[in-house]
């Protein structure tokens, strides 16, 4: 007994693609292929009352003779109420957040904070979202507080809150 496995051939994965693919042409199964076919046969084959000697191989179907009356009720029948169509609604902007579009950050790095200033950052995002309607993530706040640090930094040297910060003032 082999171990390899027996896999399908390029013949049965793929396809030519350089001459014209052929409609294939297939045919109606006919009341005998239905009736002699597990896959289309019903679960028992019945006779109609309609039209005697003919077994009806799907249920709630009836075959009519030629010329017969199609539907005798027809006349009585009224069309379907046709369902009432609505108006395309516009979006609601009630408590919707607004999204930036999307940046791509080549460079990355891993910063540990502590379970508090992790508490904090997420609290901010939530406040941020439900009280100004601004959608960030943790990593965009991060990148928006380093952002005003440096600018503050480049502005105020000495007296930026970073240094006070650091310095420990």
């Amino acid at each position: 007994m082999t171990r390899r496995p027996v896999l399908p051939g390029a013949s049965e994965l793929f396809r030519r693609t350089d001459t014209p693919a052929q409609p294939e042409v297939t045919e109606l199964p006919s009341v005998a292929a239905t009736t002699s076919s597990p896959a289309l046969r019903a679960a028992t084959p019945r006779r109609t009352a309609e039209v005697p000697g003919v077994e009806e191989s799907m249920p709630g179907l009836t075959l009519v003779p030629a010329g017969a009356d199609a539907d005798p009720l027809a006349a009585f029948r009224t069309a379907a109420p046709s369902a009432p169509t609505l108006a395309p609604q516009p979006p609601r902007s009630r408590g919707k957040a607004v999204r930036a579009e999307r940046t791509k950050h080549d460079e990355k790095i891993t910063v540990y904070i502590s379970a508090d200033e992790l508490l904090a950052l997420e609290s901010a995002r939530l406040s941020l979202r439900a009280q100004h309607g601004v959608a960030a993530d943790r990593g965009r706040i991060v990148r928006e507080a380093i952002s005003v640090l440096l600018a503050d930094l480049a502005e105020s040297g000495e007296d930026s809150v970073l240094v006070r910060r650091l310095r420990g003032r």
